[in-house]
């Protein structure tokens, strides 16, 4: 495989008036796994948009193995080796694997007819090469998140890629499925491939990457290599300043038991379900991907229906069937896929507050401007959302800030108990505190909240007590005084203590 090298510099892009690059650049060695970071707005996916002409540059220039370069679109990109694997995935849902993997580019016997045969085995052979065990005949919408992204890697070494660019590639990977990822990332680059790899995942960067590039607000900061740096010059160089304590430290004041469910039952998903919360406490829900966790949180939201079981809020039983009620009953859900279910994307910041909380900003039936600006002017700034005002388009705002949104949204419907599915999914380590932050308030003023992360270390970090969900069971419930990763890893892998 032939090598390739690519230099950016001084790239400046505007959008109208927000000027999201400004004379940003990006240097790619051959070979090399290369981390591009920094704060959610910071640049990152446009600049790599730029290299592969989804986006035209205003100024600066792009070099590859010192020739300048313009790609005119994606396509024009990918035929030169440079492919971009999106956070998004680009997948056609109800297509098979292998259809996916040759949309455009089939094997033809004579008169165009696709040689299905051929295709059958090189697709086997890539996802052989790459360790990949899913059958080419599946269709992708049966697949998880993980091996749709293992499809999306595959499409690109079919395409002879000599750059991958990878957009928060482990964000809905489950542990084993990142562990195969990095496996295929580490041949990769033994075979000469480059990978610009945007993660907000520390512990990943410091593992896979060789060099860092970072920007902030649209500038380029640096390039150092990992080596000879750590954690706290990273985020140094992301947020113009150190970050304290990780995880804030909080006094937990715990009250009365405010949700208890006894033998949570909801057909395959999960069974005999028993877990309680207390006013003030976060309880931490830690598992693998696929084992449960999601699905008990939306049956306790009334998404899905329960075959038994009893829930019970302060001490008396409830009947939920329905978001609906569960509203009514003080729960509040903010769950893992904030873009298809958290947000109206379209409609505005102030829209989007709104909609949970007409309660709050209406007389009798008829809304009220002041208490409707009111209200977003306290969200925007109690919760420092990055916008232009509340009437900044929620699809314009970076993951970080969309979370905040989420998070206010919930937050001013006054719920006894919050449900936190993922709260920093594709979320910065600057936007991460401050939501931390909103965690540990929420709990100082007596909120129950339960957080599900995939992210070991925010459990541990955060949380009061960690359930752990195996196969669709509790498998253990441990005080985070005595956690710790090896303890959650065997209960989350059906062991005991």
């Amino acid at each position: 495989m032939s090598e390739m090298n690519i230099e950016m510099k001084g790239i400046d892009k505007a959008f109208g008036s927000n000027q999201v690059l400004k004379n940003a650049g990006f240097f790619l060695k051959d070979g090399e796994v290369h981390a591009l970071m920094g704060e959610n707005g910071a640049g990152k996916s446009t600049l790599m948009k730029i290299l592969t002409g989804v986006y035209t540059r205003d100024a600066g220039t792009v070099l590859v193995d010192g020739k300048e370069v313009v790609y005119k679109n994606p396509q024009e990109a990918e035929k030169a080796g440079i492919v971009f694997i999106y956070q998004e995935l680009n997948v056609l849902f109800d297509l098979t694997v292998e259809e996916n993997l040759f949309m455009g580019k089939e094997i033809t016997k004579g008169f165009g007819i696709c040689d299905k045969k051929a295709m059958r085995a090189k697709a086997q052979e890539v996802m052989d090469k790459m360790g990949v065990n899913i059958p080419v005949d599946a269709v992708m919408s049966d697949l998880s998140v993980g091996q749709q992204q293992m499809v999306e890697i595959c499409k690109a070494l079919m395409a002879d890629a000599k750059v991958i660019i990878m957009d928060e590639p482990t964000a809905a990977l489950t542990a084993s499925e990142t562990r195969g990822l990095f496996e295929v990332i580490n041949s990769l680059r033994k075979k000469g491939v480059s990978i610009v790899y945007i993660s907000h995942r520390m512990e990943e960067i410091f593992e896979l990457c060789d060099r860092i590039t970072v920007l902030r607000d649209g500038e380029y900061v640096g390039t150092e290599n990992i080596a000879e740096i750590d954690l706290d010059h990273v985020v140094q160089m992301m947020i113009g300043r150190t970050i304290g304590e990780r995880f804030p430290k909080r006094e937990s004041h715990i009250g009365a038991e405010v949700l208890r469910v006894e033998g949570l039952t909801s057909g395959k998903l999960f069974k005999d379900v028993h877990f309680d919360v207390k006013a003030g406490e976060v309880l931490g829900v830690s598992g693998l991907m696929g084992a449960g966790r999601t699905e008990i949180m939306q049956a306790l939201f009334g998404n899905l229906p329960l075959d038994s079981g009893k829930i019970f809020i302060d001490g008396k039983e409830v009947t939920i069937k329905n978001p609906r009620q569960a509203i009514a009953n003080g729960i509040g859900f903010i769950t893992e896929d904030r873009k298809v279910e958290g947000l109206l994307l379209e409609k505005s910041i102030a829209e989007n507050i709104h909609i949970a909380n007409l309660g709050k900003v209406s007389n009798g039936f008829v809304l009220n401007k002041e208490k409707q600006l009111n209200l977003v002017k306290k969200g925007i700034e109690e919760f420092k959302v990055r916008c232009f005002g509340p009437e900044h388009e929620c699809g314009n705002l970076s993951g970080g800030n969309q979370q905040k949104i989420v998070l206010a949204k919930w937050v001013y419907t006054d719920p006894k108990i919050l449900i936190l599915d993922e709260p920093t999914r594709g979320v910065d380590i600057g936007a991460k505190k401050e939501i931390y932050n909103i965690i540990n308030q929420m709990a100082a003023d007596g909120v129950a909240v339960i957080m599900v992360s995939s992210e070991l270390p925010e459990v541990l970090g955060m949380s009061d007590r960690i359930a752990v969900v195996h196969e669709g069971k509790i498998t253990g419930i441990l005080d985070a005084a005595e956690a710790d990763q090896a303890k959650v890893m065997t209960l989350a892998t059906g062991g005991s203590l």
